[in-house]
């Protein structure tokens, strides 16, 4: 076994300064990790799993080393969270900068300067040329329950459309949003009211083409629900948790155009999209769409707890003074870390880096699918791509083999994470600061893991 470059204890050495290698000192779990995951079963409840059976004491460019000394590839980004690196030598300043000043005033006792310069970032950066404003918060879901919050009051209406194989967050209304029931909805009813599904594009699926789609649930919303009692559509351009899944052509214009004829709030939830994920700012880019309010998280800061929603000025301050806001919400640490995540996306290339990435992911993957009918669909765009594994007759969820290849991975020192409502999706989040020769290294393990399935 080789000898753990990387001090592990008080002294961990972590961020770009990590070797940008896979090692593997012991098996997975290691002696120490097995340790802590014994700690967590007796101290921490049940109903909080995980997928990666380490002690994680660093991380950065494409790794995350564990306490026993090995490193393993990163593909998952912590859910697409630490895109611009783990422990980013910006993101580690500003923090330490921030900390030492103040750590919490609550912006709605005493505002500071930084939660300020965060929404207009997000004011300037999200698609649009409108007046815009912003609003502050810890989470994607509370920031998703805000954005409901706001449209129903600028529109007086109470309902609202989510979308088949959608996921928002794991918080009461947001559950309601959330299509899928295990883990996340199973036993915790009942949810939020006047929340209605309507079915989203899935190409791979459906067989229909943007327009088809897009009429077919429009039509189911015009007789269910009626246009007139609708406060807002909810949807996330390229759904995460559901799988990965890319509308056709066509469809969210569409979907846009009736909601503006109907004044009906769209909303894009943008929390694992946005921040250069998929080789744009913001994944509405890519669809041509202008969504009147977008939620934003997990890349905003750079690991830091931050979300927002961001919209035109004119639903934004529908709301009554005091109606926004948590003690927490845009808490000034993690608006520092903000602030320093947002320079280097526009400043240090992500964006192009993003498709850079995607561009490999998609290579490799297209060419295992080209000789493995088990691999159904490769699709996504930027730094998020997925692979959907199927009966290679029948086309059915294979779910099985995928939580297989994903175990095996794991075990071979590959982070890689799975998704989808049936459970048959491997999604590729790599950090946009991850080097080419780990990005193929990785994939090697994936494919090896296929092959041996």
């Amino acid at each position: 076994m080789s000898t753990p470059s990387t001090t592990v204890g008080s002294a961990v050495l972590g961020g770009p300064s990590l070797p940008q290698e896979r090692r593997l000192v012991t098996a997975i779990p290691g002696p120490r990790s097995q340790e802590l995951l014994e700690r967590k079963a007796a101290a921490v409840a049940s109903g909080v799993a995980h997928t990666v059976p380490i002690e994680a004491v660093a991380a950065g460019g494409g790794v995350v080393v564990d306490v026993d000394g090995n490193s393993l590839i990163d593909l998952g980004s912590g859910i697409a969270v630490t895109s611009v690196g783990n422990a980013h030598p910006g993101v580690v300043a500003a923090v330490q900068d921030a900390v030492a000043q103040f750590t919490h005033t609550c912006f709605m006792i005493s505002p500071y300067e930084s939660y300020v310069a965060v929404a207009e970032a997000l004011n300037r950066l999200t698609p649009g040329d409108h007046a815009k404003k912003s609003a502050l918060f810890n989470s994607g879901a509370e920031a998703v329950e805000n954005a409901v919050k706001i449209a129903r009051k600028h529109t007086g209406r109470s309902a609202v459309v989510a979308f088949d194989h959608a996921y928002h967050g794991r918080t009461n209304l947001t559950m309601a949003l959330t299509a899928k029931s295990m883990p996340y909805k199973s036993g915790f009813g009942p949810f939020a009211s006047e929340v209605y599904r309507a079915p989203d594009s899935y190409p791979f699926r459906d067989g229909l083409s943007g327009a088809e789609a897009a009429a077919k649930a429009i039509s189911l919303i015009e007789k269910q629900i009626g246009a007139d009692n609708l406060a807002a559509v909810i949807i996330e351009p390229i759904q995460g948790e559901g799988g990965f899944i890319v509308p056709a052509d066509g469809f969210l214009p569409a979907v846009v155009d009736w909601c503006r004829a109907n004044g009906v709030v769209f909303i894009a939830d943008e929390v694992q999209t946005g921040f250069a994920r998929t080789g744009a700012m913001f994944a509405s880019e890519l669809f041509g769409i202008v969504p009147d309010l977008i939620t934003t998280a997990k890349g905003i800061a750079g690991g830091m707890p931050l979300a927002a929603v961001t919209g035109r000025a004119e639903i934004m301050d529908a709301t009554h003074g005091g109606g926004l806001g948590g003690t927490y919400g845009g808490n000034p640490v993690a608006c520092a870390a903000a602030l320093a995540a947002i320079d280097a996306f526009e400043n240090e290339g992500l964006v192009g880096r993003a498709s850079e990435i995607g561009a490999a992911l998609r290579a490799r993957l297209e060419t295992l699918q080209a000789s493995d009918p088990r691999i159904g669909d490769v699709r996504g765009h930027g730094a998020m791509i997925a692979a959907e594994f199927v009966d290679p007759v029948t086309k059915a969820p294979d779910a099985a083999l995928t939580a297989a290849v994903a175990k095996a991975a794991i075990a071979e020192g590959v982070i890689v994470l799975t998704c989808g409502t049936y459970g048959n999706v491997i999604r590729f989040l790599p950090p946009l600061s991850m080097p080419d020769h780990l990005l193929q290294e990785g994939l090697d393990v994936v494919a090896a893991a296929l092959a041996a399935a």
